[in-house]
């Protein structure tokens, strides 16, 4: 995977913030919020400077019963190609079924049978994109009931019969973890990270109990021990900032990118533990 550094999540509302903004990387845009055919100019500006731009879908559905569509699959290939994308990232998750959306990005069963389903649907991704695809774990506030393998075991399985790139969303492991009991410890050791194409982090907050993965304030410091323990492990190819809402001063946004920045030297890992 290329070497991508640290970025953040490219949105409309922080296109100039962007773009004045020393030290980014890389961007990543949803895919699903852009047309190839007529990119905005902030993406154009960026391009030209030579920050790589990751289109981000979330809506293909993976984990769903049915093939990927086609037509979603060749909008992620020409946003790609549009970009001059080093890869494609999207999302481990199921989102429709029998023609009815479930609008959010819901947790895949993750039984036997459905990790068949779901290996024949990513090689299927695979072989219509023309660069890497990279699956995200997702934050998720219920499992179902008859799940056989962790969150992590079941990604790693993914990845070791398919070859796909891993995104590493250290947040929905610490969503995870206090929602459904899912150890993120366990997932940084279960998960095969000489996969990993880049990492994201990103703000949230707890009530009464749940973990809201909201994307909308500073990064917390469960979140950022998590990059560092990942970190003490493994060398990341980039880490990625994800602010959707509530959307802070310029100084805010670069002083979250400089704690990320900080997280990411193995020192700061839990217990010191070196790589």
């Amino acid at each position: 995977m290329p070497d991508l550094g640290v970025g953040i999540g490219w949105r409309p509302e922080l296109d100039l913030t962007i773009e004045r903004m020393a030290g980014v990387g890389f961007v990543e845009v949803v895919a699903e919020n852009i047309d190839p055919g007529d990119l905005p100019e902030s993406l154009r500006v960026l391009r030209a400077r030579g920050v790589p731009v990751i289109p981000h879908g979330v809506s293909l559905g993976v984990g769903g019963a049915e093939p990927p569509d086609p037509a979603r699959l060749a909008h992620l290939a020409a946003c790609a190609r549009a970009l001059g994308s080093p890869l494609v990232s999207e999302h481990l998750a199921f989102v429709r079924g029998g023609g009815m959306e479930a609008g959010h990005l819901l947790p895949v069963p993750r039984t036997r049978e459905s990790l068949e389903i779901v290996v024949e649907n990513v090689r299927l991704a695979q072989e219509a994109l023309p660069v890497p695809l990279a699956l995200e774990n997702v934050a998720a506030i219920f499992g179902w009931p008859d799940d056989e393998l962790t969150e992590a075991r079941f990604l790693a399985e993914v990845v070791e019969r398919t070859g796909v790139g891993l995104l590493v969303d250290v947040a929905n492991l610490h969503t995870n973890q206090v929602n459904l009991g899912l150890s993120a410890m366990e997932a940084l050791d279960t998960l095969p990270l000489e996969h990993l194409a880049y990492v994201h982090v990103a703000g949230g907050h707890e009530h009464h109990g749940i973990w809201h993965d909201t994307h909308a304030s500073a990064v917390p410091p469960p979140v950022l021990g998590l990059l560092a323990e990942l970190c003490a492990r493994t060398t990341p190819p980039g880490v990625l900032l994800e602010w959707d809402d509530d959307y802070p001063s310029d100084a805010v946004l670069a002083e979250e990118l400089a704690r990320v920045q900080a997280a990411m030297s193995p020192a700061q890992a839990v217990g010191g533990r070196d790589e």
